[in-house]
């Protein structure tokens, strides 16, 4: 269990004041110029050590992504961005960061983009997300007011501005070049790469996208030492991770804890336990929706973190663990997950145009068992012709439920098909 001094978040749960004030109380705004006389390249150096890797899903190392920035201006400036558009069904731990403790996300920003020579920071909201834009607003604001911002930011010499953004309610949005297209007021679609932000981003300028997350933990990692943070968890999946845990579970929760924790102990211990005993457990997905769902004969044993996940074949993603008993009709779960994602494709490519719909339709038809034991193959092999194939993740993320479906639930399925066939129910088309 992760020591309360080593808790990056000391607010999460807003106990105390979210203000300025508070905020330096526990320790934030602390050196800050002295930090920053340290040099880009002592900072990026000491975030590579930590070994933080990005917290919004893709678990990119952090250090290495800002080393790709460019060390000397061609002239253009460079910025920043914060992804801050938090839209992963089962996500709900920036909202918390941002809600109370918005002046760690500030300072980890102007740290963040002083490394990477960034002018300023924008920092991209969900639209839905309105308390919490007000009150990042006005934690920015109190920032001005105290010099912490803005010209010689923080006494440190280095001029740098922090931008709040609010989003239009797209899931699209939240892969860091739809988010980039959204902030320069068009359509939230995603770009192809090459080129990487790094080189041509926001305004065709060098740009690095992070998550809420990854910058609100930089400070207290530059405070403490890389050391510190890698101290903590497992190799290559090193520190602390805010968990959100929801779903049939006793006490649904957000919860900082230390990365390769028991997804069991995970729930036992900080979210009250599966609703019924342990023994009720039928499934979870362990990181955000996108995700492949896990049985409990996996989730029995298995470590939360970037590497443990992987090797079951699902994934940490923003570690947005959703618990599901036995009550659970898994089909018609995925299929409302399906539907999400169909929704929410942009319809840029194909694969992922044409595929989502698909799936959704066929897995609409699953629920009831209308459909041939052939179609479960069918049902797979789409999902494969889906991942990998389009310019962004939404086609893996909605190719992967359905795969961990599959892969874990078949007899379900059948059994349902079975069922639907001794009722003598015609086959009606969808």
């Amino acid at each position: 269990m992760l020591s309360d001094r080593d808790r990056i978040f000391t607010n999460l749960y807003g106990l105390h004041d979210w203000g300025l004030k508070g905020a330096r109380a526990r320790g934030d705004w602390d050196g800050t110029a002295a930090i920053l006389a340290r040099g880009r390249d002592a900072l990026i150096e000491e975030v590579k050590a930590s070994g933080l890797r990005g917290r919004g899903g893709a678990g990119f190392p952090t250090g290495v992504k800002w080393s790709f920035m460019p060390k000397q201006s061609d002239g253009r400036p460079s910025y920043l961005v914060v992804n801050a558009d938090e839209s992963e069904p089962g996500t709900c731990k920036d909202r918390d960061i941002i809600r109370n403790d918005p002046h760690k996300l500030l300072e980890g920003s102007l740290i963040a983009g002083f490394a990477m020579g960034a002018v300023a920071a924008y920092i991209y909201i969900r639209g839905e997300f309105y308390n919490e834009a007000m009150r990042l607003e006005a934690a920015v604001a109190e920032c001005y007011e105290a010099g912490l911002l803005g010209r010689n930011a923080a006494g440190s010499g280095y001029d740098f501005d922090i931008f709040v953004h609010r989003g239009a309610g797209a899931y699209i949005c939240g892969e860091e070049t739809g988010l980039l297209e959204s902030l320069e007021g068009k359509k939230g679609m995603p770009r192809l790469k090459p080129p990487f932000p790094a080189a041509v981003g926001l305004y065709g300028c060098p740009t690095t996208v992070n998550n809420v997350e990854t910058i609100a933990s930089v400070p207290e990692i530059i405070h403490r030492g890389g050391a510190w943070f890698s101290a903590l968890g497992r190799p290559r999946n090193s520190g602390t991770k805010v968990f959100c845990i929801s779903g049939h579970v006793e006490q649904p929760c957000n919860v900082e804890e230390e990365m390769g924790i028991p997804l069991r102990e995970l729930i036992e211990r900080h979210a009250g336990g599966v609703r019924g005993g342990w023994d009720n457990l039928l499934a979870v997905i362990p990181g955000g929706s996108s995700v492949p769902v896990l049985p409990k004969s996996v989730c029995d044993t298995v470590l939360m973190d970037f590497d443990s996940l992987r090797d079951v074949q699902s994934g940490l993603g923003t570690a947005a663990v959703i618990v599901m008993d036995r009550s659970t009709d898994i089909i018609k779960a995925i299929a409302r997950l399906s539907k999400f994602y169909k929704h929410e494709s942009c319809g840029q490519c194909t694969p992922c145009r044409e595929g989502t719909g698909w799936l959704m339709r066929v897995m609409d038809r699953l629920v009831e068992g209308r459909a041939e034991s052939g179609e479960i193959d069918t049902l797979d092999t789409v999902t494969r012709q889906i991942e990998g194939h389009t310019i962004c993740a939404l086609g893996d993320a909605a190719a992967w439920p359905v795969q961990g479906l599959i892969r874990h639930f078949r007899p379900v399925i059948e059994e349902r098909i079975t069922a639907f066939k001794r009722q003598g129910l015609p086959m009606a088309a969808e």
